[in-house]
């Protein structure tokens, strides 16, 4: 019998409240449709989607030809496992490592698993390739850093909520400070034991910090210097998000899909990605690697029961291709320069906002206030109620990310919603 409860936001998160573990603090709106650049709240009210869950949504909420895509995988054959062949995997593998210019790739589920994979491979490589002593392989990271939360990866993290009472943690890290390459030299001089560098080519969670020009470059070069892997993690940054295909590709200007600009571009050895590979509609990531790396795996080593399935990889491979055929990249480099730019003649007068930054339609402005300040809460609620969804990151950050698919008018509206907002919040208004 139907149930005539009326299910408004109220009783979803009273709901979510009783029933399901409290390890998220989302923005009280409770969604129940999405279309493109937009989503819908149980109550009807419509919205601009401004963070593109995390940029897994690079390619639009619901976009057809993915929906078309997973209809039609899920009513044919949906797994396998790795123990038999599928009909979609291989390929899936073919289009992906020519979309990216690799030798091979390794199917996995979560961007967090994917991080776990390269780890893996890094340390086996070191190994049995460069000649580390057995079970001394260190990978360097980066403080702030954001590369998911399991065990493993918490360990290098810098965020104690992270990471407290959780241990013990997993050794075999060694942190440098982010856009910093003299310290990356000095650590790989003074440890020969390093097997890999793991660096988002643009910190998202810590607050879209956008590096030096030449960071990825240097760091790249340093890495070859001293026979080490070079791991972007580009699980947030990748596919089309930066205005680029991947964040490596730098500041490039290309008209077509990707063409590697000699001036900008930089090839990791292991490349990680993720969120937007399927559109947000299913679990996909992916670690690309040359045969000479990716060989240190052998059967029985590493994989999943889910990873490599058809249905994940028919859906990712139509999330690509859309990028490609509606030039996504190219729609988020121009209409980036459009949004700082009117950011920062905002800015120019403000006293709430202190910066903006960002590449593509990944950016993010800076609140003139404390990290433990409620002031960029306060303002996404307000932005909420204004009809556009954001949320801060370290308390005093807004990030801003909308669908790849946004027009230039319909940016335009938001950046006016985002002022108006903005204005309640200088001081002499509040």
């Amino acid at each position: 019998m139907e149930s005539t409860i009326q299910k408004n936001s109220l009783y979803h998160l009273d709901l979510e409240k009783k029933h399901g573990a409290h390890d998220y603090h989302p923005l009280p709106v409770v969604l129940a449709k999405g279309k493109g650049i937009y989503l819908w709240d149980v109550e009807g009210k419509q919205y601009y989607d401004f963070l593109s869950a995390y940029s897994a949504v690079n390619q639009g909420h619901c976009h057809p030809e993915i929906i078309k895509t997973i209809k039609e995988q899920a009513s044919t054959l949906t797994l396998t496992s790795r123990a038999f062949h599928n009909n979609r995997l291989g390929e899936y593998l073919e289009f992906t490592t020519e979309y990216f210019g690799f030798e091979s790739l390794l199917p996995m589920n979560t961007g967090a698993e994917g991080v776990e994979t390269a780890i893996k491979i890094t340390r086996k490589w070191g190994h049995t390739i460069k000649g580390i002593p057995e079970g001394h392989a260190q990978i360097i990271v980066c403080d702030n850093n954001f590369h998911g939360r399991t065990t493993t990866i918490i360990s290098f993290s810098s965020d104690a909520g992270s990471k407290d009472h959780f241990g013990p943690h997993t050794g075999g890290f060694i942190h440098i400070p982010y856009n910093d390459t003299v310290a990356l030299e000095k650590a790989l001089q003074e440890n020969p034991n390093v097997a890999g560098f793991l660096v988002e080519p643009i910190q998202g969670e810590a607050g879209v910090y956008t590096p030096d020009d030449d960071f990825i470059a240097k760091a790249k070069a340093a890495c070859t210097k001293y026979n080490v892997l070079f791991i972007a993690d580009e699980i947030q940054t990748g596919i089309g998000r930066t205005g680029a295909l991947l964040a490596v590709c730098g500041n490039c200007s290309c008209d077509a899909h990707c063409e590697r600009q000699e001036a900008t571009y930089v090839r990791p050895d292991l490349l990680i990605l993720g969120k937007a590979l399927s559109g947000g509609v299913y679990p996909v990531s992916a670690v690309l690697a040359d045969r000479a790396i990716m060989d240190v795996i052998q059967p029985g080593q590493h994989g999943s029961t889910f990873g490599g399935n058809p249905m994940g990889s028919l859906v990712a491979q139509t999330a690509l291709q859309v990028i490609k055929d509606e030039k996504l990249t190219q729609n988020a480099r121009e209409l980036g320069h459009f949004f700082r730019a009117q950011m920062n003649q905002y800015i120019q007068k403000s006293k709430i906002v202190n910066l903006v930054r960002g590449r593509g339609l990944l950016n993010a402005i800076l609140i003139n206030d404390k990290e433990d300040s409620k002031t960029a809460w306060n303002i996404c609620l307000r932005l909420r109620d204004q009809g556009l969804l954001a949320k801060p990151t370290h308390g005093n950050i807004i990030r801003f990310a909308p669908p790849l698919v946004i027009t230039k008018d319909q940016l335009a509206d938001c950046i006016r919603i985002i002022t108006s907002v903005l204005e309640e919040f200088e001081p002499q208004n509040s």
